[in-house]
C-alpha cells in the first residue's frame, strides 16, 4: 500500500501561482510514476501530468502545459506541482496518484490521495 496526503491548495487569483505537494508513505516512493489529477464539479477526474519513476520523463495535458511543472524528489518521497499563470478554470479538487505505468488513464493509478481544493478567483 501507498499512502498520499496533498497539502498547498487553496484560494488564489488569476494569474498568481500555486505549489501542490504530495507526501508518500508506504511502499518504495520510486518504484512508482507520480500523477497529478483534478476534478471540477459536475465533471469527470481528468489528467493534468506525470512524472517517471526515475523523474527522467514527464507529460503534461495540453491545457497546463507551460503553466505547470511537476517534480519529484525521491529522497524525501515527495512530487510536486508548481502552478503559475493560474487561470479560473484550473479551479477544481487536485489528486496525486501512484502507479506503475507512464499513463493518462485513471486505471493505471492504484493509489489516491484525499484530494487538496485550488480555487482560482477571476
Amino acid at each position: 500500500q501507498v499512502q498520499l496526503v496533498e497539502s498547498g491548495g487553496g484560494l488564489v487569483q488569476a494569474g498568481g501561482s500555486l505549489r501542490l505537494s504530495c507526501a508518500a508513505s508506504g511502499r518504495t516512493f520510486s518504484d512508482y510514476v507520480m500523477g497529478w489529477f483534478r476534478q471540477a464539479p459536475g465533471k469527470e477526474r481528468e489528467f493534468v501530468t506525470a512524472i517517471s519513476q526515475n523523474a527522467y520523463s514527464t507529460s503534461y495535458a495540453d491545457s497546463v502545459k507551460g503553466r505547470f511543472t511537476i517534480s519529484r524528489d525521491n529522497a524525501k518521497n515527495t512530487v510536486y506541482l508548481q502552478m503559475n499563470s493560474l487561470k479560473f478554470e484550473y479551479t477544481a479538487v487536485y489528486y496525486c496518484a501512484a502507479g506503475t505505468g507512464f499513463a493518462t488513464n485513471t486505471a493505471y493509478y492504484p493509489y489516491w490521495g484525499q484530494g487538496t481544493q485550488v480555487t482560482v478567483s477571476s
